[in-house]
């Protein structure tokens, strides 16, 4: 009887286990160039973007400081995904991770994360075989800030769906006429360069815009709730571009996913940060304050939260080192359950 029990207990659990996701694949990897990379990115990052930098720099028009800017190109931080090749280290875009968190930590705001976001897009394209921008990729590592412009005032985030583009490239002799307005462009007001999605023939694009092609008053700030970081506007109307300038087909759709999952992987990675960031405050205040004759950290109601955020913080890091693997190592396939996971468990 037991035994039928079992059975029938079996095979009612059965349907409710087949519909849940597939399991993350267990492979995970943090060698030591990268915890010498951490390491060097934590001590730059409490250093140069103290509270009181941070808030001196939220009233600037770009948001940044240049010279930061330079030290860090100096470092080979740009480059660091960049292959050998055009100047950079070659080390893969996963790798990208370990500095957007000490960053995020200690709200580092660069056209960094922006400028990472274009290099992933043009070594997508080159992957699907159109290598044609290797002296763009070279420009980026030596420091040319760079951004994506992916969305547009729908709201849509399906960036890979031509259905969501409204902007158009039409074709014009051997040129290409670009129309249409995109929003939430973060940096671009002093990016060099953009890569923009365009719907060419019926078919999703990307065209790689110099800014000063651009018409006078393109561009016009945004008002952002997090007024560490700086977006734009974008009125494509009126720009023309070489028909070469268009990056199209599997290249464009390979370019998109790059895009897609950089992006994921920084934004996770830069949320686990800021929980750090948030978390030493917190601890920080428990060990300072009293109360009663006794610092309030003691408190088992203050330390048991505290603990909690600790637990949720090093699985989201665990979630991030998964990820960076998985990008590194070109299991894009399961990359979005680990990203996802990361961002759930940032949220």
């Amino acid at each position: 009887m037991n035994a039928l029990k079992n059975q029938d207990a079996t095979q009612n659990t059965a349907p409710h286990i087949e519909k849940r996701a597939p399991r993350l694949r267990q492979n995970m990897a943090f060698s030591d160039e990268q915890a010498m990379l951490l390491e060097a990115a934590t001590a730059f990052c409490r250093e140069r973007s103290t509270s009181a930098l941070v808030r001196q720099r939220l009233g600037t028009d770009t948001g940044f400081d240049a010279t930061l800017w330079q030290d860090m190109v100096a470092m080979g931080w740009l480059g660091l995904a960049v292959p050998e090749a055009q100047g950079g280290s070659g080390l893969g875009l996963g790798h990208l991770a370990v500095l957007a968190e000490p960053m995020g930590r200690h709200l580092l705001a660069t056209p960094f994360a922006s400028t990472q976001l274009a290099v992933a897009g043009l070594l997508g394209a080159a992957q699907a075989g159109d290598e044609r921008h290797q002296a763009e990729l070279a420009a980026l590592a030596q420091g040319r800030i760079a951004s994506v412009a992916l969305f547009e005032e729908s709201g849509d985030w399906a960036i890979a769906k031509v259905d969501a583009v409204t902007c158009r490239a039409e074709t014009a002799g051997d040129q290409v006429r670009l129309s249409g307005i995109k929003c939430n462009v973060t940096d671009g007001l002093v990016a060099d360069a953009l890569l923009v999605s365009v719907v060419w023939q019926g078919e999703l694009a990307l065209a790689w815009l110099p800014t000063s092609a651009l018409p006078a008053g393109a561009m016009s700030p945004e008002v952002l709730v997090d007024s560490t970081r700086r977006s734009a506007r974008l009125t494509l109307d009126g720009t023309e571009l070489p028909a070469s300038a268009l990056i199209t087909g599997a290249a464009a759709q390979a370019a998109l996913r790059q895009i897609q999952q950089t992006g994921w992987l920084l934004g996770a990675a830069e949320a686990a940060g800021g929980i750090a960031g948030v978390l030493d405050v917190v601890v920080e205040y428990l060990n300072t304050r009293k109360a009663f004759g006794r610092k309030i950290g003691s408190y088992q109601g203050l330390k048991h939260p505290c603990a909690d955020m600790l637990v949720a913080l090093e699985r989201s890091r665990s979630h991030v080192a998964h990820a960076a693997t998985l990008l590194n190592s070109a299991h894009a396939a399961t990359l979005l359950n680990s990203a996802h996971a990361a961002t759930l468990l940032n949220s």
